[in-house]
């Protein structure tokens, strides 16, 4: 669902932009106060995942189009929605760049419509409701069913309301929105599955790793004198990291090759509504962000440029969740560092005084 620059004016673009900043200034603001420093390796962990992921799109039987993993609502059951927000724009940030995977003017657009919704409506909303009152197999594959479908629906919808706002003739409302909603409906049913595949598999190894599984553990769980019974798992947290992180190499570096050739959901309902996925738009600021991001694209299209090797599918699959691991737990340490700094700072400033 990774929007063009083509499909939408500059001003709804910086206005999407300002959406989507406001979340993240939230999100960084309760990152910040987080105590628990070992989920920051697993933010990168959880967005190279996702990276992968989407890498893979799937064929939906009878349609001839294909759609892919989003991620925010998976992300979110494991960091929680503000975390996962901002492990999502760092997935989103390196696709545009490194990639040139949906537009750089569209980027606020698919910031908002790919992980705002994913992380707080699939994830703080659903999630959480479903969850609250203990974590079972059953009510982790409700809700990321349930969490996924209604998510992508919102994200599709978002999409025909921006380009109605840009005056996208050629992309008539109604008509749109008619083909958009029943195709990401049946794309955000595959998501939730797979959604539920990945997040069984994370309370069967590390229960503990799930967003909300201590606070329902401590609301319903069992007790033995003083001591409250609860699963365990079967490995520890690196242990269960480090599985997900070599998964997410295997799925980019090898499962990639096997991805659907067919168009993903947006770009079917372009073309079953305007006749053509590539729309064109003219002007100064689209030519700078396209050339801005043409230089930046070292992996256009996830290979090398000018050749459509597998070889070239493969590195940026193991490119990309490097970059992803980086830019995540790397940012999320700046912030935390910065935080230390300034209380250092003023300890050390009072110190001197006193002294």
């Amino acid at each position: 669902m990774h929007m063009a620059d083509a499909l939408m004016t500059p001003a709804v673009a910086g206005t999407m932009y300002a959406c989507s900043g406001a979340a993240m200034a939230y999100s960084i603001k309760k990152v910040r106060e987080m105590e628990q420093p070992d989920k920051i390796p697993v933010m990168g962990v959880m967005g190279a995942f996702v990276f992968a992921a989407q890498m893979i799109n799937f064929s939906i039987p009878g349609t001839g189009s294909s759609g892919h993993l989003c991620g925010g609502l998976l992300v979110s059951a494991v960091l929680g929605p503000e975390a996962g927000f901002l492990t999502m724009a760092g997935v989103l940030l390196i696709q545009c760049l490194l990639f040139a995977d949906g537009g750089l003017l569209a980027l606020g657009a698919n910031l908002w419509n790919m992980a705002f919704y994913g992380c707080f409506i699939g994830g703080l909303l659903i999630w959480k409701t479903v969850v609250r009152k203990g974590v079972t197999k059953k009510r982790i594959v409700a809700a990321s069913i349930a969490g996924a479908v209604f998510s992508l629906q919102l994200g599709a919808l978002s999409v025909t309301l921006e380009t109605l706002a840009s005056g996208i003739t050629a992309l008539p409302f109604g008509i749109f929105l008619s083909v958009m909603q029943p195709i990401h409906l049946a794309i955000g049913f595959v998501e939730g599955v797979i959604t539920a595949a990945v997040l069984v598999f994370v309370y069967e190894m590390r229960p503990s790793l799930l967003w909300g599984y201590e606070d329902a553990k401590q609301e319903t769980g069992l007790t033995a004198g003083n001591r409250r019974v609860g699963k365990s798992g079967r490995l520890t947290l690196k242990q269960t990291a480090g599985t997900l992180a070599a998964a997410a190499f295997v799925i980019g570096g090898l499962f990639s090759l096997a991805a659907s050739a067919e168009p993903d959901g947006l770009e079917w309902s372009l073309e079953k509504v305007a006749g053509s996925a590539e729309l064109t738009a003219s002007g100064d600021i689209y030519e700078a962000a396209s050339g801005l991001q043409e230089t930046a694209a070292v992996l256009p299209d996830y290979g090398f440029r000018g050749n459509g090797s597998a070889a070239g599918t493969s590195f940026s699959g193991i490119v990309g969740g490097i970059a992803v691991i980086a830019v995540c737990t790397g940012g999320c340490y700046v912030l935390r560092f910065f935080r230390r700094k300034g209380k250092d700072g003023q300890s050390a400033e009072s110190h001197s005084r006193s002294a």
